[in-house]
């Protein structure tokens, strides 16, 4: 495992170099890829130059956001999955073979069944172009039940749930954007995860959760740092993803406003202060 910087994700906007240099500065071991500033170079230069700019600031390429409008109509979806070859191309060419996005863990139009059809038609579809370069696809489970409550019909919110609907795409190649946030507000268990190979983790997101709140009321978007509070065993989850084999990406996604307010500020310190806290449960999980 590693630590992984996606500026986005903690409020940092620059762009993709600017966050290369922001992710060596502060002390991480990779940094995600934009896959439409990466396609601008390689056209100009080759994928080789994509590549080098990782390699000369001693990085790793973590993951690239999944670009197919999964959820969208028949026809935005068709229309964007006709360009999932090239990207998925291109990705494979530059060495990147994660690809990511969340799924809701309900629907207000669709009734479960649909739902579930729909979802295993389309993303199988995307799958299976992914597996022909060597792709692996995550998606990431929404657990807090305050996300879920207000909608009409319920769908997948836990770790076993998406897996289950992973299996029925039939490609091998597609398994969980794993957020400990979510994790947790499903009232998971470290024994569940034990139960979960190597192979169908395929990124990772950690963050903590504020104390004092009980599990069932916790706000998605209300979240803290790894380690800040103790209430998510981040150092705990981690030695069970590192005894199951994993060995992807890190990144931190805590949704948490003063770090927004630094990263608005001083861009490298909001990325130091997240790289600190990868450190302190890294070390708890035996990972320094």
């Amino acid at each position: 495992m590693y630590k992984n910087l996606s500026p986005g994700a903690i409020g940092i906007r620059c762009g993709w170099i600017e966050g290369l240099d922001l992710a060596r500065d502060a002390g991480f071991g990779g940094a995600d890829l934009n896959l439409g500033d990466a396609q601008k170079l390689a056209d100009e230069r080759g994928a080789d130059a994509v590549k080098a700019l990782y390699a000369e600031r001693g990085l790793q390429i973590g993951g690239w956001p999944f670009p197919v409008k999964w959820n969208g109509t028949e026809a935005e979806f068709f229309e964007s999955l006709g360009r999932l070859p090239a990207q998925a191309k291109l990705a494979a060419e530059v060495g990147c073979f994660r690809t990511m996005t969340w799924m809701p863990g309900w629907s207000d139009e669709l009734p479960r069944q649909e739902h579930f059809d729909r979802v295993v038609r389309r993303f199988g579809l995307c799958a299976q172009v992914l597996k022909e370069h060597g792709h692996r696809l995550g998606l990431e489970f929404i657990g807090p039940r305050t996300s879920r409550a207000p909608h009409k019909f319920g769908f997948v919110y836990s770790m076993d749930g998406m897996l289950t609907l992973c299996c029925a795409m039939g490609t091998g190649n597609v398994g969980l954007l794993f957020d400990v946030w979510h994790w947790y507000t499903a009232q998971s268990t470290l024994d569940d995860l034990r139960k979960v190979t190597a192979d169908e983790v395929v990124y990772v997101h950690i963050n903590d959760a504020p104390a004092g709140v009980d599990v069932l009321d916790q706000i998605d978007s209300q979240r803290c740092m790894p380690g800040q509070t103790g209430v998510i065993p981040n150092g705990e989850i981690l030695k069970v993803l590192k005894e199951i084999g994993y060995d992807g990406p890190v990144t931190v996604e805590p949704f948490y406003q003063p770090l927004r307010d630094l990263a608005a500020q001083d861009p490298l310190a909001a990325a130091k202060q997240t790289s600190e806290s990868l450190d302190k449960v890294f070390g708890e999980a035996g990972l320094l």
